[in-house]
């Protein structure tokens, strides 16, 4: 799987070579969370220079995917960290209210687009071929998709601009919990979304999503798989 992302990115700069790399390996699980990321090791690794490295990780501490810790390098953050539950009561103060303007002012465009972005996060598989237990980047991509047409019609674009930056911000927290939730009815979630906006409930739909997101933060308080 490395070597497949490695060969994906030989198009690109050394940096971004780098990042795609990593951002691999962290968000598939194979880097564990605490883990040390030991600029030193990553650039001897990647046969890349020490400041090549350090702009990558950089990047991805910026993306929440990485932390900086003072004289001691950078690491993989941790499950508990209470970062995680802060930007899942930001979210909940966010995107309730902007569905709910959503489905008050969405027409007929807004509709077919959330259908839309339905059937395709219903019909992406969620986990790769390979037999991995983390979800699929495709799977993520249509999942965000969905909830970004869910919203698109909140005719507030500072709103949803604070939103794409959360959504990004917790895409390692929202695949940690996926993951310890393996009986999470997601289907069932999603379709419930769609039903009540475009039955154009308000109500239904601003509980039905600030449940939805507390389930996705409540997942990180689970034990985790005793395959980690």
């Amino acid at each position: 799987m490395v070597d497949v992302v490695m060969l994906e990115a030989e198009h690109r700069s050394p940096s971004e070579r780098v990042y795609a790399l990593l951002r691999a390996e962290i968000m598939r699980g194979d880097v564990a969370p605490r883990s040390a990321l030991r600029p030193q090791a990553l650039a001897d690794r990647c046969g890349v220079s020490l400041a090549v490295v350090r702009e990558s990780l950089l990047r991805l501490v910026g993306e929440g995917l990485a932390e900086r810790l003072p004289n001691r390098g950078f690491q993989v953050p941790a499950v508990d960290d209470e970062r995680w539950q802060q930007l899942a009561a930001a979210r909940k103060l966010l995107e309730p209210p902007m569905l709910r303007l959503a489905i008050e002012h969405g027409d007929l465009e807004w509709e077919a687009a959330v259908r839309a972005a339905l059937h395709r996060l219903e019909g992406t598989p969620l986990t790769d071929s390979d037999g991995s237990p983390h979800f699929s980047d495709a799977w993520s991509e249509a999942h965000r998709r969905f909830h970004r047409a869910l919203l698109a019609a909140c005719g507030n674009p500072v709103l949803l601009e604070m939103s794409d930056r959360l959504w990004t911000a917790t895409e390692l927290a929202r695949r940690w919990s996926v993951h310890r939730t393996p009986d999470r009815r997601f289907v069932d979630e999603h379709r419930a979304l769609e039903r009540a906006a475009l039955q154009r409930d308000a109500d239904a739909g601003q509980r039905l999503l600030a449940e939805h997101l507390g389930h996705t933060a409540a997942g990180l308080d689970r034990p985790a798989p005793a395959n980690d």
